[in-house]
């Protein structure tokens, strides 16, 4: 089973800035190399749009997306708006009209797929996410979201734009008593943290990273970033691809 990760695509219209970055270009270059691959499921974990939620941004990521053949599946970060994902990707499988999280089988894996695009998660959802932690209690567990649960030692994120109520999740996923593989992005940046058995690994972005030691925003490099994770019944293994991201001319 090979799921691929991709997170923060930030595609706006063709006339806005993108930090210079023609992301078009790295979200299909991205997408050129997944074909090849040819994953079972593909994962984008928030972020779809640059700024704020459009549909014809949206329309036009899922129409790229299912050119691939390949299913997928789309949650909100916070620069997405929940309502037009829902009405543009034909979204079913969420349990509330102003957040989009679910669970399903990745073959014979469970994976959660969680809201966290407000920074916070409602008490709805963080009900729903005990219930299905108690009912999958004996197995190793995916969950994909947006935000980190935590922080991540990177001064510019963790001070302006971290997850909000970081005790009250991580005090819900740590009562788990299997492993938890969280994976999620909005930092622009790789990390990998680990919490008892809960272990976080951020993904980069597609359209750049961003500096891990500066206060203020600071921008590190350009490249295009995923994140392939290998399921077996014995294992999981996770690594991570760029590719040279394109500058506007």
């Amino acid at each position: 089973m090979i799921i691929v990760q991709i997170t923060d695509l930030h595609i706006g219209q063709a006339n806005a800035d993108t930090y210079g970055v023609d992301i078009r270009h790295n979200f299909l270059m991205v997408l050129g190399e997944l074909k090849t691959l040819d994953p079972d499921y593909i994962v984008i974990t928030g972020d779809l749009c640059y700024e704020y939620g459009e549909l014809e941004i949206y329309r036009w990521i899922k129409s790229k997306m299912d050119n691939l053949k390949i299913p997928y599946l789309v949650i909100p970060g916070n620069h997405d708006d929940s309502a037009m994902m829902r009405e543009v990707f034909e979204i079913e499988y969420t349990q509330e009209e102003d957040e989009i999280f679910f669970a399903k089988r990745l073959g014979k894996q469970r994976a959660l797929f969680l809201d966290s695009s407000q920074a916070s998660m409602s008490d709805i959802q963080l009900k729903w996410l005990k219930r299905q932690l108690k009912q999958s209690a004996d197995e190793p567990l995916l969950i994909f979201t947006h935000y980190p649960p935590m922080k991540a030692g990177v001064p510019f994120m963790d001070t302006k734009h971290s997850y909000k109520e970081s005790s009250e999740l991580l005090e819900i996923l740590e009562e788990y008593p299997s492993n938890i593989y969280l994976f999620c992005g909005h930092y622009h940046i790789d990390r990998l943290l680990s919490q008892k058995k809960l272990h976080v690994q951020i993904s980069p972005s597609i359209i750049c990273q961003i500096d891990s030691y500066s206060k203020e925003f600071k921008i590190d490099h350009y490249k295009a970033g995923y994140r392939v994770i290998e399921l077996s019944k014995e294992s999981l293994i996770t690594s991570l691809h760029y590719l040279e991201g394109k500058m506007l001319a």
